[in-house]
């Protein structure tokens, strides 16, 4: 369908963007992927801008869907907060990272730039978003390398700076000037030049820009770059940020110790001042460090041989979490050597749960964890990368959340038209799935193993007490904020003041229809004796009745309990 030309910049056109742009990626996430070879030879540039954008998509469809049907429709400020939010939070690896502080550098301007009746931007409002953007992500990398994204985003902003006119116009000038950076970077990069590409992460700021002129004028873009003598490409550089790169040093970083071991990824709620001492952490710990954020919410990413360090030093910084640590694995990946392919395991399971320990626990079991931080869902492409990251032939996906039915529905039919034979078990709850994997049997046919955990997990009743956060009706009556609710099969079945009182009443009346086993998930803002208290419970009032107990951190949830 024919986008509708935007002459001026509000919400709608946000949401189109956002739209129009994952699809771009979409289309030439493999094509991107495929010419990763700087800073790291990894091939997963392209599905990290994809899960980003995915991420500031979701959250900009969240604040459209909070307004409803009706007449009113979200102001341009709150569109391009959502968005810059929804990236910053989703952010993967060091492209994603990047393309998050670009949106966050635009949403800084496009917030304040309103104009009219505060609902829209105009040519000149777009103009200074994209140089705020290109300026902002510059400053987010602590050593800055032309030939990379970097470039694509400050020719960008330059050309947009030269037009005159409405957003479709300065939309086109940006566009024209990243796809002219775009095809001059191997000729500022020794790696590039060496494998014969373009920069990958240049290349999915090529297609967001396509996307922005689409929204902007309801034409669609070539997404081609030009060749390189076509437009002369003038690049205004920081040169007291800018490290210079030459082949010989790229040979020694991989001759010598073959570049950092791991990626380290983590959000972090901190000051300013913390996170700048953090910097200077970082900075001496490896290499393609890029923080990205503010107002005390930051995304951090850096590649070390010592893991831990880095982690720790966000611990010192502040409150890290959504911690990722991956391990570049066999092959000089550094300097575009190739790993030796893995074989594929003959099956795996992939399951969504809502807690660092729980996590844990998922993982000792051999599933692939995808950790879902309360009110952050993981998103369909994330879901897809884990089952990817199973590399199994087949897999069984537990999204251990009704809400996550169809994200997860969408993420194995992805997985399958890639040749992964895929079955969703529904479970609603990590209890639920906890019973699943219990059951799990790789040596058995496919069928019958998915039928077994399907049975274990439907056979499981499960519960989770939780805090009110305001007055609302309720299965059981009205609550107040505050009040303690506890929930068996996702209706509210107990209201109490207590947390120990409630979460006892509520795994009576669990038990009332009997059951062998109880599973206790604790979180950690839960009370310290109300395991000990359910369990001695159990132990005097139910005989034959086993109680096991797991540590779940922070999952939202006060406690989980499955009767099985």
């Amino acid at each position: 369908m024919a986008q509708v030309p935007q002459t001026f910049f509000d919400a709608l056109a946000v949401r189109t963007w956002c739209g129009l742009a994952l699809g771009a990626l979409g289309r030439a996430r493999e094509e991107i992927d495929a010419i990763n070879v700087y800073p790291v030879a990894d091939g997963d540039t392209g599905t990290n801008l994809y899960l980003t954008l995915e991420s500031a998509a979701t959250a900009v469809e969240a604040v459209f869907a909070g307004y409803g049907t009706g007449a009113q429709e979200p102001s341009l400020a709150d569109a391009v907060h959502a968005m810059a939010h929804g990236a910053l939070i989703g952010a993967r690896g060091n492209s994603g990272t990047i393309l998050a502080q670009l949106l966050r550098g635009m949403a800084q301007v496009l917030a304040e730039a309103e104009t009219g009746d505060g609902s829209r931007t105009d040519g000149a409002g777009l103009r200074l978003a994209l140089r705020q953007a290109a300026d902002s992500a510059r400053e987010a990398v602590a050593h800055p390398v032309e030939g990379t994204v970097l470039t694509v985003a400050s020719a960008a902003a330059d050309a947009a700076e030269g037009a005159e006119g409405d957003c479709g116009t300065v939309a086109w000038a940006a566009y024209e000037g990243a796809r002219a950076a775009l095809a001059a970077t191997p000729g500022q990069l020794a790696v590039l030049e060496r494998a014969g590409v373009v920069d990958a992460g240049g290349r999915g700021l090529v297609a967001v820009l396509g996307a922005l002129v689409e929204a902007c004028t309801g034409e669609a873009v070539r997404e081609a770059p030009k060749e390189p003598e076509a437009v002369p490409v003038s690049v205004a550089v920081a040169p007291a940020r800018v490290e210079a790169v030459s082949e010989a040093d790229l040979c020694a970083e991989g001759a010598e110790d073959g570049g950092p071991a791991y990626e380290v990824i983590y959000l972090l709620e901190a000051g300013d001042e913390a996170v700048a001492r953090l910097r200077e952490r970082l900075d001496t710990l490896g290499d393609s460090l890029v923080v990205v954020g503010g107002d005390g919410l930051w995304n951090v990413h850096v590649h070390v041989d010592d893991a831990g360090a880095a982690v720790e030093a966000g611990v010192e910084a502040g409150r890290p979490y959504r911690i990722r640590i991956t391990h570049f694995g066999l092959g000089d990946v550094h300097t575009g050597g190739e790993r030796p392919p893995r074989e594929r395991a003959q099956r795996a399971v992939v399951a969504v749960v809502p807690g660092e320990g729980l996590a844990g626990l998922y993982t000792e079991a051999g599933a692939t964890a995808v950790l879902a931080r309360p009110g952050e869902p993981p998103a369909s492409g994330e879901l897809v990368q884990a089952v990817r990251r199973a590399h199994a032939r087949e897999v069984v996906l537990l999204p251990n959340d009704a809400e996550l039915r169809h994200t997860a529905a969408a993420a194995a039919e992805q997985a399958r038209t890639e040749g992964i034979r895929v079955a969703l078990i529904p479970t609603r709850s990590a209890v639920q799935g906890i019973a699943a994997l219990a059951v799990h049997e790789p040596e058995r046919r496919f069928d019958e193993d998915v039928v077994q955990m399907t049975s274990a997990a439907g056979a499981t009743r499960y519960a989770e007490v939780v805090v009110a956060e305001r007055q609302s009706w309720t299965t059981a009556g009205i609550c107040q904020a505050g009040d303690v609710l506890g929930l068996i099969d996702g209706d509210v079945a107990v209201i109490g003041p207590d947390v120990t009182a409630t979460a006892e009443t509520l795994l009576d009346r669990m038990l009332q229809a009997g059951g062998e086993l109880v599973t206790l998930v604790v979180g950690d803002e839960a009370p310290e004796s109300v395991a000990d208290r359910l369990e001695a419970r159990v132990r005097e009032s139910y005989l034959a009745v086993d109680t096991v107990v797991y540590r779940g951190g922070r999952q939202g949830a006060l406690l989980l309990i499955g009767v099985e």
